[in-house]
């Protein structure tokens, strides 16, 4: 049975932080291969959520009905992260990090993560360290935790600033196995260069 990875998202979420990803995860890292996942979405409640390209989703879930089986969750990222009704997805991450699934934040989402104390003792990134400690405030103490690089994984949890939605995706596909570095590596090359590299003869 495929495990469930959780894409959390908020009104007027960035299309293309997790466009790399759910299609890796949902359909495996290249074309015909087996996919350990399935891809399933998450709001605050179950109306429908708009990206800020004017996609409409309407959610699997919403975030009082989720199942306790799932693999990991993704946090898109958007402005919305710094509206009142984001904290309703603090317990969820808390759940995540307890069970040491993954936890996956880009953009203003990886500021929402800091912003809430869970960035403090592991390696992370963000969108600047200036911006990292500007909007996430007081509790955010992890300054010397921070690495300028596009993405960071750390254990199980995933950063990256919101022009990294690849390397974020690479990361993602790392900390779940999704299938072997050779196949990741390829996948991501491909998307990066825009190069079609022919998948391998068995």
């Amino acid at each position: 049975m495929k495990k469930e990875i959780l894409f959390v998202l908020l009104d007027g979420f960035a299309d293309w932080e997790g466009a790399y990803i759910a299609p890796n995860l949902n359909c495996g890292v290249e074309p015909g291969s087996e996919s350990k996942y399935v891809v399933k979405t998450v709001a605050v409640t179950k109306a429908p959520v708009v990206s800020c390209g004017g996609f409409k989703i309407l959610p699997d879930y919403e975030i009082n009905d989720i199942p306790t089986n799932y693999a990991g969750i993704v946090l898109i990222g958007g402005m919305s992260w710094f509206t009142p009704e984001a904290k309703a997805i603090i317990p969820l991450i808390k759940d995540a990090i307890e069970k040491k699934r993954l936890v996956a934040g880009i953009c203003n989402a990886s500021v929402f993560l800091g912003m809430h104390g869970f960035l403090n003792e592991v390696d992370h990134t963000s969108n600047g360290l200036e911006y990292l400690k500007n909007y996430a405030g007081v509790n955010y103490t992890g300054e010397r935790h921070y690495i300028n690089e596009p993405a960071v994984r750390s254990g199980n949890i995933v950063t990256a600033n919101g022009f990294a939605a690849l390397e974020f995706c690479r990361e993602i596909l790392y900390a779940l196995e999704a299938d072997t570095s050779k196949k990741i590596e390829k996948s991501y090359r491909m998307n990066k260069t825009g190069v079609w590299e022919a998948p391998e003869m068995e």
